[in-house]
């Protein structure tokens, strides 16, 4: 009778502990922010009234000014009404307290100051000072064998054109943007995929020719935004043209919390990079060092820091977004966010723009195929 009242004891003592642990487990601290993401919500249909579509560009206002509320959407979008790339030229608000999408901007498509004219990519940013700055990768006919070389597009906060931005340096600006924004200096990291990447016709050549330009602007009171100094702090990525996206090179930037290390999703090489010191550097650090590749990337394209300090980076070839720790490289895991059909595998292609919600609590993502902005939470 001991020895069973004994085993009994065991029994309960093990089944105890397991439910404790079972307990602890249920009420772990996440591995990541993914996991806090409970619903995705369609918020909006991104087409204007001159039927631009292809939402590219993504951006949440820090400030309110002229037409744009704090915390309102800006929306690139890069084709045109007959979904020709490279031909969108229209930015698009989406505010979140009616609910209601406006048009910011129409950029006039012949630009002249703007190497080939106007195709909004999916470099763009707004300034604590008001200022919208996007970039350009235009096209005569929709494909890469009549691009130009775009330019950097300043425009106030009613979404007329102030100035333009050219320079030798600068060829089809492609990628989301890293900022560091000082009120009356910044400094922006845009990714240039242009140079060498000609037409998408056969088998594609690609151009090891891709760079990540620092850009930095002064920016006096009232005044528009001057460049102080350029510098390519990041060279010799893959670039090839693409009949389906256009360009596939080098497109989310994202700066670690001290600004210390600058991560690069290199499509092509199917990997993210880090370039560091890139606030200081004065030269070039090639393609920096490998942070992490493969696994649950496929084709990596924009990417965010998340509040946890990871990166959030979202797949081309696939509708999934993936979770890395910065620090140790490790890939945490992979989520669907846009599990479209109508594209192989699902939501291939369709996730350019990426931005934090301004509480940190969710992340707002365009699913480019059906032209819709869509929020996670």
């Amino acid at each position: 009778m001991k020895q069973i009242k004994a085993r009994a004891r065991l029994i309960a003592g093990s089944l105890a502990a397991l439910a404790v642990s079972i307990a602890g487990i249920a009420h772990a601290e996440p591995q990541g922010f993914l996991e806090t993401i409970k619903r995705h919500a369609t918020l909006i249909n991104t087409v204007p009234e001159n039927g631009d579509q292809n939402p590219y560009a993504l951006f949440v206002a820090p400030v309110s000014a002229g037409t744009i509320k704090k915390n309102d959407v800006l929306i690139g979008n890069f084709n045109n009404a007959a979904n020709l790339q490279g031909t969108g030229s229209t930015i698009v608000n989406y505010h979140p307290d009616t609910k209601q999408l406006t048009v910011f901007a129409t950029v006039p498509r012949d630009l002249k100051e703007c190497p080939g004219g106007i195709g909004l990519s999916t470099a763009m940013t707004m300034l604590k000072s008001g200022w919208v700055i996007i970039g350009s990768t235009p096209s005569n006919d929709g494909t890469t064998g009549t691009k130009g070389a775009g330019c950097l597009i300043v425009l106030d906060s009613q979404g007329k054109v102030a100035k333009t931005i050219v320079s030798p340096n600068i060829n089809d600006p492609w990628g989301n943007m890293a900022v560091v924004d000082n009120g009356d200096h910044a400094t922006l990291f845009i990714s240039m995929a242009g140079f060498g990447v000609g037409s998408a016709d056969g088998n594609p050549p690609v151009f090891k020719q891709a760079t990540v330009l620092r850009l930095e602007l002064d920016i006096p009171q009232g005044q528009v935004p001057v460049v102080k100094q350029e510098t390519v702090v990041g060279s010799n990525f893959g670039a090839q043209a693409d009949k389906g996206v256009f360009l596939v090179g080098p497109t989310g930037l994202a700066l670690s919390a001290d600004n210390q290390r600058l991560f690069v999703s290199d499509a092509i090489g199917n990997r993210v990079n880090v370039i560091d010191e890139p606030m200081t550097r004065d030269t070039s650090a090639g393609v920096g060092r490998q942070l992490t590749a493969d696994g649950l990337l496929h084709r990596p394209l924009a990417m965010i820091l998340a509040p946890n300090g990871h990166l959030l980076v979202t797949n081309a070839l696939n509708g999934q977004i993936v979770e890395i720790d910065p620090e140790s490289g490790k890939q945490i895991y992979a989520r669907w966010i846009d599990t479209d059909k109508a594209q192989t595998p699902p939501g291939n292609g369709d996730l350019f723009g990426l931005a934090m919600t301004p509480e940190g609590d969710g992340f707002y993502y365009v699913e480019d195929d059906v032209n819709t902005l869509v929020l996670a939470k």
